[in-house]
């Protein structure tokens, strides 16, 4: 892809991540990996070289992506959704799309004989819902997903870009070239203060946990504390697992039958 847009001059090549064009790499071990994990093909093992087993089903008529795409030399680009500057769900969707993990763990699963059945969210065209690998064959193909040693994976471009003169303009914790940088014993305003998320904040938006509510009842809690003294953090939790065992409910007296002068004088 990268060296078809090359020679079409939409795209100049980046010196920082030139083993992206695949050039003077033959000796690199993880090249079959990196060409089998796009063709579906098996990349260990005495079936090297074959397609990978998958389920089929009877494929949809038409396409299912509808408009706005478009098909170039094997490669298939959407751009059928837009989203403006001011919808900050749809961007902030999008971005958790461009962030998401490679292999979703929900549609991971084993089959009666070991092997490593995956699903896939949208069935291809010619109707594959589920593609199945040997475990080793499958651990290969993670291994081609793995980035190389200091290569940042997130690219910033335009006003974003670190050293973009604008930068501070549009970001909220105003940090760009050109821009004076705070002095440490200076307070911060509201403002500035608002901008950086708290790390409760960080741990619901990255890993959609909440710890304000209550998973009992559902009401609204609130951070009293943060300890972080290792000594504290493990006497508090060694109080807790003492509390737990030496706390065990009452046991109750066994039900018995009430006396049976009782029962004589409520039928006379």
């Amino acid at each position: 892809m990268g060296r078809y847009l090359e020679r079409q001059g939409l795209l100049e090549r980046d010196v920082e991540n030139s083993y992206l064009a695949s050039d003077a790499v033959d000796d690199d071990p993880m090249t079959p990996l990196l060409g089998h994990s796009i063709t579906y093909r098996i990349a260990v093992g005495s079936q090297a070289g074959r397609k990978v087993f998958t389920l089929q089903t009877l494929p949809t008529s038409g396409d299912p992506l509808g408009d706005g795409i478009g098909k170039v030399a094997g490669s298939s680009l959407h751009a059928g959704v837009a989203a403006r500057a001011d919808e900050r769900k749809k961007l902030e969707r999008l971005c958790r799309y461009i962030s998401r993990p490679a292999v979703s763990e929900k549609r991971l699963s084993l089959t009666r004989g070991g092997n490593v059945r995956y699903q896939l969210k949208t069935p291809y065209r010619d109707g594959t819902t589920h593609v199945i690998f040997e475990p080793l064959d499958f651990i290969a193909r993670l291994a081609a997903l793995v980035p190389k040693p200091r290569v940042n994976l997130t690219r910033f471009h335009g006003v974003f870009a670190p050293n973009s003169r604008h930068r501070a303009l549009v970001t909220p914790a105003k940090r760009g070239r050109g821009n004076k940088v705070r002095v440490a014993d200076e307070p911060a305003t509201p403002a500035q203060r608002r901008a950086s998320m708290t790390w409760a904040q960080r741990l619901k938006r990255v890993f959609n946990i909440d710890i304000e509510t209550c998973s009992g009842c559902g009401g609204a809690m609130k951070v009293i504390a943060c300890i972080e003294d290792p000594i504290v953090i493990k006497q508090i939790l060694d109080h807790l697992k003492h509390k737990a065992e030496t706390s065990g409910t009452r046991a109750l007296p066994e039900s018995r039958a009430p006396p049976a002068e009782l029962l004589l004088g409520l039928f006379d």
